[in-house]
């Protein structure tokens, strides 16, 4: 193999992988099976209970 073409594989592998963002607060993942899969994907303790605060604030609308 041609050292570009494994340099292009290396960074699209890590563009890839970077793309995964915060899970975003809507109807499915603020339900409570939703939460049970999402809040352990938050690395801190006050980003799971901004992720709660923002699903509750879209319940009282």
């Amino acid at each position: 193999m041609n050292s570009k073409y494994i340099i292009f594989i290396l960074g699209f592998s890590a563009a890839l992988i970077s793309c995964g963002g915060a899970p975003e607060p809507n109807s499915i993942n603020c339900s409570p099976s939703g939460m049970e899969k999402v809040l352990p994907t938050f690395s801190s303790e006050a980003e799971r209970q901004a992720f709660i605060d923002k699903c509750k604030s879209g319940e009282e609308k």
